[in-house]
């Protein structure tokens, strides 16, 4: 099972896993596709890459509507990945329809924090003005941005408030950033988990709310809503392919019956359109 490490491309992963597009640092679904015929082009996260899954949901849509489709998606990665990557604006602006992935507002540089340039689930820095509101909070401990925002939390709901709206405010920049490098517009792919009681910042993608992706509808072609639940509540884990050190990243994913019930919801909209 050694053969699909979704974390080191260059420890036992299938060579096609993975792909680069021109001076482009993100690691995108491979395997590369050649884009001098029309193709749609697919933006999002971990799901639309498909991580510890053979047939992502983009790939079960080529053979639906028999058009090349153009696996953008990144494990880990977020909209601020996208709206740096010129090569990758390129690419999204030169299909004949974009579906982007509606992507949690965590993983966003903002006021407040930093992330990782590309692995935008990565923590970086806490900003001083967050310091100062969260005094007794030690932000060496967080490596992640989800597990920092659920101690916020914690610590004072009152306070995160502050950091909420901050967040939602920051991601609706960034999207309309990402709409305006599109000549045409796009089809948005809001993939909606249940919330689980045990999650602070309620179900994925987090802090993302109806009030925020409705104001960007002037924007876009439509909204394709798909209500998935991850592997660990669906029993498709032995369908995934992953190391045994992998298994609860992997029960967080969504699972191959996902992936088809995406591609037949997501299949039938673009044929209406294209």
């Amino acid at each position: 099972m050694g053969d699909m490490s979704i974390e080191l491309p260059g420890a036992g992963a299938s060579e096609d896993l993975f792909c680069q597009y021109g001076a482009s640092k993100l690691m995108c679904r491979g395997p590369s596709r050649k884009l001098d015929k029309p193709y749609i082009a697919f933006l999002g996260g971990s799901e639309t890459f498909g991580k510890f899954v053979d047939k992502p949901f983009v790939a079960l849509v080529e053979q639906a509507v028999d058009k090349i489709c153009v696996n953008l998606g990144s494990a880990n990665s977020g909209l601020d990945a996208y709206v740096h990557d010129p090569e990758i604006l390129r690419i999204a602006g030169g299909a004949d329809l974009t579906v982007i992935q509606v992507m949690g507002a965590q993983n966003l540089s903002n006021r407040f924090y930093r992330v990782h340039p590309r692995r935008n689930d990565r923590f970086l820095a806490a900003s001083a003005l967050l310091q100062t509101i969260f005094r007794d909070v030690d932000f060496t401990e967080f490596h992640f941005n989800k597990h920092m925002l659920g101690a916020l939390k914690m610590a004072s709901p009152e306070q995160f408030s502050i950091v909420q709206d901050e967040l939602q405010q920051a991601w609706l920049a960034r999207m309309r950033l990402l709409l305006g490098y599109l000549p045409r517009k796009p089809l948005l792919l809001w993939l909606r988990y249940g919330a689980e009681p045990s999650a602070p910042l309620g179900a994925e993608p987090v802090l993302v709310s109806r009030a925020t992706v409705d104001m960007l509808r002037p924007d876009i072609e439509g909204i394709i809503e798909v209500p998935v639940a991850c592997t660990g509540e669906t029993d498709e884990l032995g369908k995934m392919r992953f190391d045994p050190m992998q298994a609860p990243a992997a029960s967080h994913m969504i699972g191959p019956a996902m992936h088809r019930a995406i591609a037949d919801q997501v299949s039938g909209v673009v044929r209406g359109i294209l």
